[in-house]
């Protein structure tokens, strides 16, 4: 997990920050310095559940909470990733605007 050190507003209104981060996190970006999201899981405040199916629940599905599948329309390609960090797993997924 990393952390914020430092902040500061430039004259067009975005803030820049300085992160620290373990260098196992840093490894995970697979050398991309673009197109990087900031985020915090303390943040997270929407439950969610995951159903098990098949012989001894070998597939596995991550449900869309009600709260967030307003207006989801997926027609596209959905991309995923796993991330690990520390003690979690952490999975993304990107799904396109419609």
């Amino acid at each position: 997990m990393g952390s914020i050190v430092s902040s500061r507003v430039k004259d067009d209104g975005k803030i820049v920050f300085e992160v620290i981060i373990d260098p196992e996190e840093a490894l995970q970006l697979r050398g991309n310095l673009d197109d990087v999201h900031l985020f915090s899981d303390r943040v997270i405040d929407i439950a969610a559940n995951l159903a098990q199916r098949g012989k001894n629940e070998a597939t596995q599905y991550f449900l869309v909470p009600k709260q967030v599948r307003k207006d989801l329309k997926i027609t596209g390609k959905v991309r995923c990733q796993k991330f690990d960090a520390n003690n979690k797993t952490i999975f993304i997924y990107v799904v396109d605007h419609y």
